[in-house]
């Protein structure tokens, strides 16, 4: 049994990568995997660990690939969402559990969303904050002008080695705007932000970061009507999110099984620091803790 709030950090090996993570609850409590977006690390979840371990939960938080300390490959087609969702079942397998509870935020809710799909026996019930299914939002960003707009960024990203260079320039000053945007007075500290720079310096970070949306947008997905959800899904908004229009929360939902929308009213994009205590009160309603 690990203290409450105090996880511990380790590297572990399966499916073909070394993942840093941060681990904290009781040792045979439900497995909970959660997954950071987009520019982040482990640490986005800061605020929601130890409360969920506190729950009974086996709390495990990976530095996904290509972030922070985790293995970072070169190619561009190993961060797949058949990949990235591998190394989902990859830390349930290592740690035992046939079944999980999965929650994701940013890039890490679109794996929440394609483990669930493609490995339903596996995940017991799945939490996504902030964005939608990807085949869905890669169909909203070609056909919807407005979400086109919001999501131009990922054009840019398509291009050779020029993204990664602006991220960096001027001691990461693009990653830590992005991260801060709409940030009240205090609540995103230096102390927080160094420990952001850290990881955004590791080597090759910044490419596997980037990786991901160019691999995404080499993915052959199908249009979103060819896909159900299976598992039981709660996805959660922010209601001044400014990457994401509504269509995206609302044309995911419509693929699953058992599954529900609910706008946090007044949240940002940035849910996990803006509004720890209501999204932790959330999840751990609907996992039932």
């Amino acid at each position: 049994m690990r203290a409450e709030g105090e996880p511990n950090l380790r590297v572990v090996a399966h499916n073909g990568v070394h993942l840093h993570l941060a681990e904290a609850g009781p040792d045979d409590g439900p497995l909970l995997i959660l997954l950071h977006g987009f520019p982040e690390f482990w640490y986005g979840w800061r605020h929601l660990i130890g409360p969920l371990a506190g729950a009974g939960y086996h709390v495990v938080v990976p530095d996904q690939r290509g972030y922070n300390l985790s293995d970072k490959p070169h190619q561009i087609c190993a961060y797949r969402l058949d990949q990235l969702a591998g190394d989902v079942i990859g830390l349930a397998d290592y740690f035992g559990a046939p079944r999980l509870f999965l929650a994701g935020h940013d890039w890490g809710a679109i794996v929440t969303w394609w483990v669930a799909q493609t490995h339903p026996e596996r995940v017991a019930r799945a939490v996504t904050l902030s964005a939608g299914h990807p085949a869905v939002w890669k169909w909203q960003m070609r056909h919807d002008p407005v979400q086109r707009r919001l999501s131009r960024y990922v054009r840019v990203f398509q291009l050779p080695w020029l993204p990664e260079l602006a991220i960096r320039r001027n001691h990461f000053k693009l990653a830590v705007d992005a991260v801060c945007d709409g940030a009240a007075p205090g609540s995103f500290p230096d102390a927080d932000i160094a420990r952001y720079r850290v990881a955004w310096a590791q080597k090759g970070a910044l490419r596997g970061a980037v990786n991901w949306y160019r691999a995404l947008w080499r993915e052959p997905l199908a249009p979103p009507s060819s896909y159900r959800v299976r598992p039981p899904m709660l996805m959660l908004w922010g209601e001044r999110d400014k990457y994401g229009t509504a269509q995206l929360g609302a044309k995911s939902i419509a693929l699953c099984d058992d599954g529900r929308l609910e706008i946090i009213a007044g949240g940002s994009h940035w849910l996990l620091r803006d509004e720890p205590e209501e999204v932790g009160a959330r999840m751990r309603a609907f996992f039932g803790a």
